[in-house]
């Protein structure tokens, strides 16, 4: 199974990835909980010192892996295809949840190529649960409460949301 959240920053996404993973634990599956820049960097790190299958086996392990704020900064050309060779060890075999700040379409540009973000997408949404998350963002929620901010105009339905 697969997960995916999208939404716009301070939706909660991180809040709800770790309540899933929790309940995940509580329910005796292993869960790693990483960022998605933290991630790929160890991948890089591994790939350089010769030990990227050792890395990849240890990402691949857990029944849930969840990946965090995927899409907030661009990935490398070469982090791409790491994430990638990973998404393509743990699909069929393990749950993935992972957030981010950007619609699926976007994804070509997050990846800075939009034939390893297709290939990416076809395995992370094939066997996905898609849930739209939308509201105010709760920082800014808690500063209109509070008088410190008004009321922005209605932000864009997201395209693709899925958690």
């Amino acid at each position: 199974m697969r997960f995916c959240c999208w939404a716009l920053p301070a939706w909660g996404k991180t809040h709800l990835a770790v309540a899933l993973g929790r309940e995940a634990i509580v329910a005796g599956y292993t869960v790693l909980f990483t960022g998605a820049m933290e991630l790929v960097a160890n991948l890089a790190k591994a790939q350089t010192e010769n030990r990227l299958e050792e890395r990849l086996t240890h990402y691949a392990k857990p029944k849930l892996l969840i990946v965090d704020e995927l899409g907030y900064l661009p990935l490398e050309p070469d982090a791409a295809h790491l994430f990638f060779q990973l998404v393509s060890r743990r699909y069929e075999r393990g749950a993935m949840l992972i957030t981010s700040n950007r619609a699926v379409g976007e994804w070509g540009t997050v990846f800075g190529d939009a034939v390893v973000a297709t290939a990416i997408l076809d395995r992370l949404l094939h066997h996905s649960h898609v849930v739209a998350i939308r509201g105010d963002s709760y920082r800014l929620r808690e500063k209109r409460r509070s008088g410190l901010s008004q009321k922005p105009a209605a932000a864009p339905e997201p395209a693709i949301v899925s958690t």
